[in-house]
């Protein structure tokens, strides 16, 4: 092979051009072409530098008020209904922890959320896997690009095979309500001054308790048949917590925890508890409802549901100690949790109540309902309703996900 000829010495001129330069000034392709290169390398460091960065499946803890949106769940086919995930997505592009066709496609980050929440419904411990570049400071920098009604609460690497809703064991939710929902009609006050009893929440905790176990809830929700077995559903715990006093209002708030919900049980099951505890339907009218005989099941307002937390067992005894990740639990998170209802959830429950009386409003609806009709009466009831019921879920309704 020739050999390559040694490069020249620079003329006395062209030392003498160098020199009078003033410093710093970038060297000519003619005298010095190794430099262009790493000139030209140097201005491209920064866009390149996200690319090789590694991307590595996580999973946010999310909070967010849900009022204004339409749910948690993006739909692409209509960017008319905003959503959290729209709002999400484009944080995260804009933060740079994924790029901008990933955002087109959430398939290609594996995006999956734990829980689908419907329309209005907020979260506190929304849980999302995903893949991202884990950017410094990316907590804040995506924080920085979404409103302070959606935060970013922690992080947390997780296996590469995570998904966020197939791992999730079950969920809890919370429901708060003013309490003059339990005022019996025929005897107690209906408004906002009715405080409720020691013996009043002694009741509705003993009707919450009915649905622990495993029922069949073909009753609560549509489009779900008697002899279905995903009708079947498991509810670890159910109880209403001491009422507290807001802006002059008394409300509770009602927890339970299952393993899934379908689509407006959660609601549902409050709601044939208030219309029990009011007087307008009988206490044996829960077991009647878990037989294959259509019940008239009223539905409780969407406000007032919240994403309390999710769980993940088996996956934490499975890996939580591994030594390589971390347990999906968020006990450091409680506080910044705690702050975040007091400051976007409640006040917007307690406002809304105020000014829009969903509660006071719907209570009024109870009494049109027939907890006696006849199954053909009820086929009749609900294609009617159907046609004005455009939410979705009550969280993840993991039939049609």
């Amino acid at each position: 092979a020739a050999l390559t000829p040694a490069p020249s010495a620079p003329s006395v001129q062209v030392l003498l051009a160098m020199a009078k330069r003033p410093s710093g000034a970038g060297e000519g392709p003619e005298e010095n072409g190794q430099q262009v290169k790493r000139l030209k390398g140097a201005e491209g460091d920064a866009g390149d530098q996200n690319k090789r960065t590694p991307k590595r499946k996580i999973v946010l803890l999310m909070a967010y008020s849900g009022k204004g949106y339409h749910g948690m769940q993006r739909n692409l086919g209509s960017s008319q209904f905003k959503t959290i995930e729209d709002d999400l997505v484009a944080a995260l592009v804009q933060s740079g922890c994924i790029p901008e066709n990933h955002g087109e496609d959430m398939k290609k980050m594996s995006f999956q959320r734990c829980a689908r929440t419907d329309k209005g419904v907020s979260a506190a411990g929304q849980i999302v896997s995903l893949k991202v570049r884990l950017i410094d400071d990316i907590l804040e920098k995506i924080n920085n690009h979404l409103p302070s009604h959606i935060r970013i609460l922690g992080l947390k690497r997780v296996t590469g095979g995570f998904n966020s809703k197939n791992k999730c064991d079950a969920r809890t939710y919370a429901y708060m309500l003013p309490t003059f929902a339990f005022a019996h009609k025929d005897h107690d006050v209906q408004e906002e001054s009715y405080r409720l009893s020691r013996e009043t929440l002694g009741r509705v905790n003993s009707l919450l308790a009915c649905y622990k176990g495993t029922h069949n809830f073909h009753n609560f929700t549509s489009q779900k048949g008697p002899r279905d077995p995903s009708a079947k559903r498991y509810i670890m715990e159910m109880y209403c917590g001491e009422p507290f006093v807001r802006e002059n209002i008394e409300f509770a708030v009602i927890k339970v925890k299952g393993q899934s919900f379908m689509m407006h049980q959660i609601r549902k099951m409050i709601g044939l508890v208030i219309a029990i505890v009011k007087g307008y339907a009988p206490e044996s009218i829960i077991e009647r409802s878990w037989g294959e005989e259509k019940v008239d099941v009223p539905k409780a307002p969407g406000l007032g549901l919240v994403l309390e937390r999710v769980h993940f067992e088996k996956y934490n005894r499975r890996f939580g100690n591994d030594g390589l990740h971390e347990p999906l639990e968020w006990k450091e998170e409680e506080e910044k949790i705690a702050v975040f209802k007091e400051q976007h959830i409640y006040p917007t429950i307690i406002n809304t109540e105020r000014e829009e009386k969903s509660m006071m409003s719907w209570l009024n609806t109870l009494s049109i309902h027939d907890f006696d009709s006849t199954s053909a009466e009820m086929e009749a009831n609900n294609k009617n309703s159907k046609n004005g019921d455009l939410e979705g879920s009550d969280g993840c309704d993991d039939d049609s996900d």
